[in-house]
């Protein structure tokens, strides 16, 4: 992938079913940012965060990934807890909270109904997410937050979603010698069902830090 090519499109319409829920959602709450959402963090992070796509009332409302909504606080409150985010607590993308070698982005970048993107839909988004590893260039480590983002990483770093297996806490070696980490998503769903508790994030998320160089090994 071309360094130069675009990492982000902000009137992205390429997803023609995307498009038009956006317009939808925009008249039913004209208040929502309710276009594509741009990646959050440094410029040159050392760990990048790879989460599915938008939530209706997080981030397709606020702006940014994971903010305003159930799905960030577990992921927000970790960070801080390593010291990669200035405050422990996302709320909108105006509230001043900065991170620390870290960036987040998703696989996709709009908001998808039922929050489920289609596989085409992923394909087409995956050129932003290969365009922005390509950038990247001080990213080592990636922690991927789900099955949909494992894949999306996969194929934006030039491999097949057979390469490598996801499961939490699995760890792969991708080209460049970046290191892949995987961890269940920080959802409503699996937090409250227990399939992911505040320990087993932490510690995957400590882990990927830690092969990122933002975290002294225990």
């Amino acid at each position: 992938m071309d360094a130069a090519a675009p990492t982000f499109c902000p009137d992205c319409t390429l997803c023609p079913r995307l498009a038009r829920f956006l317009v939808n959602t925009a008249h039913e709450y004209p208040d929502y940012h309710c276009k594509p959402v741009a990646p959050f963090g440094e410029l040159a992070p050392k760990l990048l965060i790879v989460g599915l796509a938008p939530g209706m009332h997080g981030a397709n409302r606020t702006g940014r990934p994971f903010t305003g909504d159930y799905a960030g606080i577990l992921l927000y409150e970790s960070l801080f807890s390593l010291g990669l985010s200035s405050n422990p607590k996302s709320v909108d993308r105006n509230d001043g909270l900065a991170l620390k070698g870290v960036r987040i982005t998703n696989a996709v970048k709009c908001l998808p109904p039922e929050n489920k993107p289609l596989p085409v839909e992923i394909k087409t988004c995956n050129q932003y997410l290969a365009a922005e590893l390509a950038k990247l260039e001080s990213v080592t480590a990636i922690l991927a937050l789900g099955t949909v983002a494992h894949d999306a990483v996969l194929i934006a770093s030039g491999l097949k979603r057979s390469a490598a297996k996801f499961a939490h806490a699995n760890e792969h070696v991708l080209p460049g010698d970046r290191h892949l980490v995987d961890s269940y998503h920080c959802s409503r769903y699996n937090t409250q069902t227990r399939r992911l508790t505040t320990e087993m994030f932490q510690k995957v998320l400590r882990r990927a830090a830690t092969l990122a160089g933002l975290q002294s090994a225990a």
